[in-house]
């Protein structure tokens, strides 16, 4: 392989592989060796690679806005809100971008609740050596 990942931080150890194509759960490099993606990505789902209906799908919101704040209504949004809220039983729904800020949404929760419980001191447990995103939380 002749890419060089000099521009990189050193985050993970990389592979000496580039992949050019995916297909279902086959990725493929350069020379088209084929590879089961038993990785995925890292705080990912794994939806596998060019799905028929998956691409579809993709291409009907490339005709939409791709990005909204969360400072507007977005109907798409309020109706999986209602949705979990009646599978989960809870009264609000929370979304964010990554395991790293649903951390953080989840210790400031804590402090919110304990505050209004008159906990001074809240209690959390957490594994030791676990990644929980690249926050200092």
């Amino acid at each position: 392989m002749s890419l060089s990942t000099t521009h990189l931080l050193p985050l993970y150890t990389r592979l000496a592989v580039s992949f050019v194509k995916g297909e279902g759960v086959w990725l493929y490099d350069e020379n088209n060796k084929p590879y089961f993606d038993a990785i995925s990505g890292l705080g990912v789902s794994a939806l596998g690679h060019s799905h028929p209906q998956l691409m579809k799908a993709i291409g009907e919101q490339l005709k939409r806005p791709l990005h909204l704040s969360n400072g507007v209504i977005i109907p798409e949004q309020e109706n999986l809100a209602a949705r979990l809220c009646a599978l989960s039983g809870m009264d609000k729904a929370f979304f964010c971008n990554s395991g790293a800020e649903a951390n953080e949404a989840a210790l400031k929760l804590i402090r919110l609740y304990a505050h209004q419980q008159n906990i001074q001191e809240p209690q959390v447990l957490v594994l030791e050596g676990a990644f929980h995103g690249r926050t200092l939380a």
